[in-house]
């Protein structure tokens, strides 16, 4: 039987010259994880409503803008194509999203939110603002407000955007 073989890996991927930095404790983990806690905060309130977080992230973009093309939206929730295209099915078979044919050619078209999608956006968001609510208060407000600085400067350092204003 073969036993497994245990290796020193060090930061910049080279073997055994350092100790290796707990992985549970890198910035990508510890984001997930920290995601996660929230998310199981929000989730319930989304789903006692009929809604996926992800289906979610569609409403509520699309409900700020006038409508998008699938792959603009695709960005702003970041969702793969084929993950947006399944949602985007669903949501419009519930009512919920329509689609409108857009340019000369009309193959081209933009996604936007109905009037029934604003109806469950208006009765699920007290609750998911309940939960927000609840995280605030865990966390208090001057910490989540630097937390939330910190993530948009992070963001804006690692894709070469702009620092967003304190």
């Amino acid at each position: 039987m073969d036993e497994p073989v245990k290796r020193q890996v060090g930061t910049d991927g080279d073997s055994g010259e350092r100790p290796t930095a707990d992985f549970t404790r890198s910035l990508p983990m510890a984001l997930l994880r920290a995601r996660e806690a929230v998310m199981a905060r929000v989730r319930p309130a989304l789903r006692a409503h009929g809604v996926s977080e992800q289906q979610w992230r569609v409403l509520r973009t699309l409900a700020d803008s006038e409508g998008l093309e699938a792959t603009q939206l695709a960005r702003r929730v970041f969702l793969l194509r084929p993950s947006l295209t399944r949602i985007v099915r669903d949501l419009q078979a519930r009512g919920l999203v329509g689609r409108r044919p857009t340019g000369p050619t009309l193959r081209r078209s933009l996604l936007f939110i109905t009037e029934a999608g604003f109806a469950l956006i208006a009765e699920t968001a007290p609750d998911a603002a309940r939960a927000n609510a609840e995280i605030r208060a865990l966390l208090g407000e001057d910490q989540l407000d630097v937390l939330k600085q910190a993530l948009f400067s992070l963001e804006a350092v690692l894709t070469g955007g702009s620092k967003p204003p304190a």
